[in-house]
């Protein structure tokens, strides 16, 4: 018998979920599973003795069927920790079947689990899933082997890799305390998801921000909910739903959640100077456009209570979608930002990351590469850009 309904259920990791697509690296999400074991590592920011995982079909087009699953404590790789590896189940079935558009969480499985821990969930899928629901940009490594590869196989065995994550929704943690409303969740797009951080090194800049938590002694769960390519006001076949579209299931919906960093809106800006057939749809958004988009979030989060805080766009002279017109807009929409006093709070990443020779390109010190997207130092600039008091 499941004993999750028992427990008051805490953020420890979560990805939002987008449609099966090619994305920006290989992925098996449009080929999806047969007869495989795909084996998936994710950090949490949270503590507990017990652990479940939320699995989704949401982009679905058929049932699909997670013939196993287990979870187990990360040593190294696609290596776990000897004796860790718990079977899951869920309503004390070991299989599921998951509707399309649905989504589902095990029973509770005892894992003890300390913050910034990697767990290791392991699912095996017997029958063809078809196209995956998936996350595409994970910046960690998964693993995937043929056949039912779920307890304790030679690593070895799992030859194949990508940097997304599949069906995987969340990892939630309970300590048999009560509920506290204490999660912070980051919302936008390739610059919150991690894009130019190094792999498997958890370097995004909401693994920043929950150390620095941690370290101020105030730890708090940290949920990184941004997708490379998202938009403020427009959905994307390959970069998800709009921010305002999703924010209910991918802030509001968390446990525990207390507050929002917002950082969306460069792609909305850049994506009308390019023509790529990626960067669509393209249309020419206003200033205007943009601050009723920043304003429908604000209302959502403080209907819901949760504290909002707007990140500033940052500098991309350099980029590929930089133009004198997309600059003017950067600029019109940070100062909105920074003196309408409409958000709770602002995250001046702007600032932070600018070139002090040069305010609408990067720093050189904090740029990946591209001109747009920082490097692991740009992303522990930016968490420091937080007023954790705000949160």
């Amino acid at each position: 018998m499941s004993t999750s309904n028992s427990l008051d259920w805490q953020a420890g990791w979560a990805a939002a979920v987008q449609r099966p697509s090619i994305g920006f690296h290989k992925n098996w999400a449009e080929e999806g599973f047969a007869d495989q074991t795909v084996r998936q590592i994710v950090r949490v920011t949270g503590a507990g003795t017990s652990a479940r995982i939320r699995l989704s079909n949401r982009y679905g087009a058929a049932p699909l069927e997670v013939a196993g699953a287990t979870i187990a404590r990360t040593d190294k790789g696609a290596d776990v920790v000897p004796g860790t590896v718990r079977a899951l189940t869920f309503d004390g079935a070991p299989a599921v079947v998951i509707p399309p558009g649905g989504e589902v969480y095990s029973d509770a499985a005892e894992v003890s689990v300390a913050p910034f821990a990697s767990l290791t969930v392991s699912l095996y899928f017997a029958r063809p899933t078809g196209p995956a629901s998936f996350h595409a940009q994970g910046y960690a490594t998964t693993y995937r082997a043929a056949g039912e590869q779920l307890a304790d196989p030679d690593p070895a065995v799992f030859g194949e890799t990508t940097v997304s994550w599949y069906y995987l929704a969340a990892v939630e943690l309970a300590d048999g305390g009560p509920a506290r409303r204490e999660t912070v969740v980051l919302l936008g797009d390739s610059l919150t998801d991690g894009f130019g951080s190094t792999v498997d090194a958890n370097r995004r800049y909401s693994d920043a921000l929950a150390e620095r938590l941690a370290a101020e002694g105030a730890p708090r769960p940290v949920l990184n909910q941004g997708i490379g390519g998202n938009l403020l006001l427009n959905d994307s076949a390959w970069f998800g739903d709009r921010a305002g579209d999703r924010f209910r299931r991918d802030v509001l919906d968390q446990p525990g959640v207390r507050s929002v960093v917002v950082l969306v809106g460069l792609n909305d800006i850049g994506f009308s100077e390019v023509d790529l057939p990626t960067y669509k749809p393209a249309p020419d958004n206003s200033v205007d456009d943009l601050i009723a988009g920043y304003r429908d979030l604000i209302g959502q989060a403080r209907a819901a209570g949760v504290r909002i805080i707007g990140g500033t766009i940052m500098p991309f002279k350099g980029a590929e979608y930089h133009s004198p017109a997309a600059e003017a807009k950067r600029r019109e929409v940070n100062a909105w930002m920074r003196d309408a006093g409409e958000f709770d709070a602002v995250a001046d990443f702007a600032a932070a990351l600018a070139d002090p020779a040069d305010g609408d390109a990067l720093a050189p010190a904090y740029d990946s590469g591209d001109h747009k997207h920082p490097n692991d130092e740009g992303y522990r600039l930016m968490a420091a850009a937080v007023d954790l008091a705000a949160l």
